[in-house]
């Protein structure tokens, strides 16, 4: 466009070199050639326009939005035209208790208060793109600056507006992906009216005041030490059942034993280990007797 004004400057100078002084008046067809060449110039390249890859661009002529979308590569408009351009990849967008974590320096986090009436602390990461064909809507209705004028203040809102459904330890545990599901709903919702289509939403923290992360702890360490002492109970009834199956093995061991055995059959067992150590290599004496007031017999064995 400057190349193009300035190819028109020198074409106005030229005819009216003569009006001017002399010496422009001998330059005149210098003055006309350059102009022109210039003109046509920038001329060629103000009707050329490129754009980038991932994005997209909206005409505006005189205040009035053209209907025609510019796609990535070269394209042809009018010279007089001033094309915006619009990222159409992903973006995000972090509100974050951290400082320099998120777009807003410092402290950005969400404070919500939840349904038993504790606040609550969240750090969150918006995942969006603008939709290319809503793209001359978004300037129209909204401008260049939409992630401050629609996605911090739609996000912060619908996360505000859902979190009193739930308890602030539901939050933070059971109930978490139930909860970032509704707001993802909610949220999608707005953001598709007004050009913008939503990806994903991660909630990075949940921070809870510190009564209640002390009290959560507690009872955490409680259940915990409920289920070790379970696990000594259990441990203990094993070994007592153990204990109980060996006494209970014994004792039928002895019972078949002592129904087994006789007078007799000892007798018998008696003879005849007797004989065998009597024809064994060694010397020996061997007395054998039937209890009380029974003669003892003594045999001598010098093998």
């Amino acid at each position: 466009m400057t190349l193009l004004f300035l190819g028109l400057l020198l074409l106005l100078v030229g005819f009216n070199a003569g009006k001017i002084s002399l010496s422009l008046e001998r330059s005149r067809g210098v003055l006309l050639l350059g102009g022109t060449l210039l003109a046509v110039l920038g001329l060629a390249l103000s009707a050329v326009v490129q754009i980038e890859p991932g994005e997209v661009g909206v005409q505006t002529l005189f205040g009035s939005i053209q209907p025609r979308i510019l796609n990535s590569g070269l394209n042809v408009v009018n010279p007089l035209v001033n094309v915006t351009e619009f990222d159409t990849r992903t973006q995000n967008y972090t509100m974050s208790a951290q400082h320099d974590e998120g777009q807003q320096v410092g402290d950005d986090a969400i404070r919500v208060l939840s349904a038993d009436g504790l606040e609550v602390v969240i750090d969150l990461t918006v995942l969006y793109r603008v939709q290319p064909d809503k793209a001359p809507q978004i300037l129209k209705t909204i401008g260049e600056q939409y992630q401050v004028a629609v996605v911090r203040p739609i996000t912060r809102t619908r996360i505000r507006d859902n979190a009193v459904y739930f308890d602030a330890v539901a939050l933070y545990s059971t109930r978490r992906d139930e909860f970032q599901t509704r707001i993802f709903n909610s949220i999608e919702k707005d953001f598709k009216q007004r050009g913008l289509q939503l990806e994903q939403l991660l909630i990075r923290n949940i921070q809870l005041p510190a009564s209640v992360k002390r009290s959560i702890e507690s009872k955490i360490s409680a259940e915990q030490e409920a289920q070790k002492m379970q696990f000594v109970l259990q441990k203990e009834r094993q070994e007592a059942d153990r204990k109980r199956v060996e006494a209970q093995g014994i004792a039928d061991y002895q019972k078949i034993i002592n129904a087994e055995l006789s007078d007799k059959l000892l007798q018998y067992e008696s003879i005849k280990a007797n004989q065998a150590i009597a024809t064994s290599a060694n010397s020996k004496v061997i007395i054998m007797g039937q209890g009380r007031g029974a003669t003892p017999q003594v045999l001598l064995s010098d093998k």
